[in-house]
């Protein structure tokens, strides 16, 4: 159910006017529930009654300025626009749901910063600048909750998927596109303490000396590849922030198909 309350007044509603369209739109944005964009607005009404372009834009900015001093706000994301609580009664609201906020490992962060910043990218570049492997799994959350998309394959041996970011990804931040992403000065800025992926834990010496001496003759020492720490991580795309590729559609291409078996050769 919508939830939606038949009305006692018999007031005809006019269209045309920004104030009466204003509602119209706060009633569509509340009983949806997640971003409508202005063509969807649109699509709602019937051609002979659709308000004139400028008539949407001008009940748009009354539907915003009548959210001041409310709890919520009217805010424009990627997907369009949307009613939400004020990020300044979050941590309050956060209660009526029993679970716990998800907290997200380093190693994801730091992927997904990359994508973020440096798209499309692959998952080999992302291991290159990280120095160590992506666990499977941070690529899998990050498909399932749909912030990452498949835009085409690079043109190496292997044609490894290029990641890049999605409109969910945008929505999920309150982001209306790539432009609005914080500078990576802020980020350094703000950097948490590391949240320890176990993937990524290192051994303790005294247990990994015990590992060693317990294989015999001990081999050639190899050098360690530096982790790289999430504020040099920032530091690297600092160069690849200004002209940020947003469109993949000349990348897009149909995933490449497996092999076709080889024909058997003999007859029955």
């Amino acid at each position: 159910m919508c939830g939606c309350v038949p009305s006692l007044s018999k007031k005809p509603m006019n269209l045309n006017e920004p104030r009466d369209l204003a509602s119209l739109i706060e009633a569509f944005l509340l009983a949806s529930g997640k971003p409508q964009s202005l063509e969807r607005l649109y699509e709602l009404f019937e051609e002979a009654e659709r308000p004139e372009p400028k008539v949407f834009k001008k009940a748009l900015e009354v539907l915003g300025k009548s959210c001041t001093g409310r709890a919520f706000e009217l805010k424009e994301v990627a997907s369009g626009y949307r009613l939400q609580i004020r990020e300044d009664f979050a941590p309050w609201v956060g209660r009526l749901w029993e679970e716990r906020p998800q907290r997200y490992s380093r190693a994801l962060l730091e992927t997904m910063a990359l994508i973020a910043y440096r798209q499309p990218i692959t998952r080999g570049e992302i291991e290159d600048v990280r120095g160590v492997a992506v666990n499977s799994n941070i690529i899998k959350t990050l498909m399932e909750r749909e912030w990452i998309r498949v835009v085409g394959y690079r043109e190496v041996p292997g044609r490894p998927a290029m990641f890049a970011t999605t409109k969910a990804f945008l929505d999920h931040f309150n982001l209306k596109s790539l432009d609005e992403l914080p500078a990576l000065a802020e980020l350094r800025e703000m950097e948490p303490e590391p949240l320890l992926d176990p993937d990524d834990a290192p051994v303790p010496a005294h247990i990994q000396a015990l590992a060693d001496a317990s294989l015999g003759e001990p081999e050639a020492a190899v050098e360690p590849k530096e982790e790289t720490s999430f504020r040099s991580l920032l530091v690297e795309l600092d160069a690849m922030e200004e002209g940020l590729k947003t469109d993949f559609d000349d990348l897009r291409e149909e995933e490449p198909q497996a092999p076709a078996e080889e024909e058997s050769k003999g007859q029955h």
